[in-house]
């Protein structure tokens, strides 16, 4: 009888069940995204099938799939499962579930495999706990973090598990998740009003659902069977949704990128701030930002790019919203940074003469000559090497005669450049002398 009780009080807890918990996949075929590590013939999949699987840590922020691939590999798996928390295991339950393995090993050779949720929360002493029963494969591992594991994970530990990292969903796969989500609670929802959840989710699986389950309830104060209005999406997301369609996303990047070129640093932070709002993906605005430290500052301030692709790392290492100080940061630096697009200029100069002028390729002094009978090949011969001299520089030609007279990095007076400038001028004079 208790346990007729506890079947039905069961039932009932997933019947009440958040959206996210009751959508939870049950198989790899119905994991959405990730493919890179779950896609047919991927390392993680093939070992999960084959029932395979050895230690192994999932890295990866929020709602990207962590505990869901776990449950699967429950599912999957001929060994036991025995899930614990980082966040109330102690190093007592840990010592119980190796004793627990050891005894299920020796009575009927069956394996176990630990699932440690969080596992960036167990101390060091916690963590080496768990060690020698990994180390001795009593153990097989799975831990999940948000965290980066070569900062959170012992080394020894990190050392004996395969790491498996797990991006943020795209924009497809959480919008397959939502239409899912709109399926199993028998709604539907404007076309607006889910664009707008897929893109505010960030990449978060879990924070869709979890939205698009408050705008289904919203929606249905109104009528049954529930249709979700953008009102609904904005109010569930508590934030004012932005009208920001295709044409706008190409509008907004180009007012922003013309805006840091401006130097207006002001206009640069409003676009960023409407752009963020708007829910555009953060990870294609820092990318805009390293190729506008090259393209449109380069050598005028060399810290440019330093700065920029320190925003963009920041941005994957601590994630929205407070990588939002980063990208505000790199936006300040690069504005008010000199600007000079001599650089850029340089390369599509050179790759224009490369495909345009013929040329006799890598003149004889130049060619390799490490190699066996290079030198009878007159490869390096009448090379001079610069370290020779005391200035660390000598006059002689680096390119082939078709080009050698074309200058494709011409640098500008401004900032730093205004240095370079001065020092190539010295260094033709120097070579028109000789």
């Amino acid at each position: 009888m208790p346990d007729l009780f506890d079947s039905a009080a069961e039932d009932r807890l997933k019947a009440q069940a958040p959206l996210a918990d009751r959508l939870r996949p049950t198989s790899l075929d119905d994991i959405v995204g990730q493919d890179e590590v779950l896609g047919p013939g991927k390392p993680l999949r093939v070992l999960i099938e084959a029932d395979r699987l050895s230690s192994v840590v999932l890295w990866g922020p929020p709602g990207t799939g962590k505990t869901t691939l776990a449950r699967v590999i429950a599912r999957s798996t001929s060994k036991a499962f025995e899930p614990l928390s980082a966040v109330s295991a102690t190093v007592k339950d840990v010592r119980e579930v190796a004793a627990r393995a050891r005894q299920r090993l020796g009575e009927r050779g069956q394996g176990t495999i630990l699932f440690l949720d969080e596992v960036h929360r167990f101390t060091k002493s916690q963590q080496d706990a768990l060690l020698p029963s990994v180390e001795e494969g009593l153990l097989v591992l799975v831990g999940a973090t948000t965290e980066n594991p070569y900062f959170e994970v012992n080394p020894p530990l990190l050392s004996r598990s395969t790491l498996f990292r797990l991006q943020p969903l795209g924009p497809d796969a959480v919008r397959a998740l939502a239409e899912r989500g709109l399926a199993a609670e028998g709604a539907t929802a404007d076309e607006d009003a889910l664009t707008h959840l897929v893109d505010r989710a960030g990449g978060d699986g879990r924070q869709v659902l979890t939205a698009l389950e408050v705008a289904i309830a919203l929606a249905a104060e109104r009528a049954r069977p529930a249709r979700v209005t953008m009102d609904d999406a904005a109010a569930a997301l508590g934030t004012k949704a932005l009208r920001y369609g295709r044409d706008d996303h190409y509008d907004v990047i180009s007012a922003f990128i013309k805006s840091i070129r401006g130097s207006d640093v002001d206009a640069g932070l409003y676009w960023l701030a409407v752009m963020l709002e708007a829910g555009e993906d953060a990870r294609f605005i820092a990318r805009r930002l390293v190729i506008l430290a090259s393209e449109d500052i380069g050598m005028a301030d060399p810290q440019a790019m330093v700065v920029a692709d320190a925003a963009a790392r920041a941005l994957e290492f601590v994630g929205l919203p407070e990588a939002q100080l980063n990208l505000a940061q790199a936006v300040v630096h690069l504005a008010t940074a000199p600007k000079s697009n001599r650089v850029a200029m340089g390369i599509w100069n050179a790759r224009s003469d490369v495909r345009e002028r013929p040329s006799s390729g890598v003149p004889m002094h130049l060619r390799d000559a490490h190699y066996q009978s290079a030198a009878k090949l007159g490869h390096g011969k009448g090379y001079d090497y610069p370290h020779d001299h005391p200035e660390g520089w000598v006059a002689q030609e680096y390119r082939p005669p078709e080009v050698a007279d074309r200058r494709y990095y011409e640098p500008s007076e401004h900032g730093q450049e205004k240095e370079i400038a001065d020092r190539m001028r010295s260094s033709r004079s120097e070579d028109v002398d000789r």
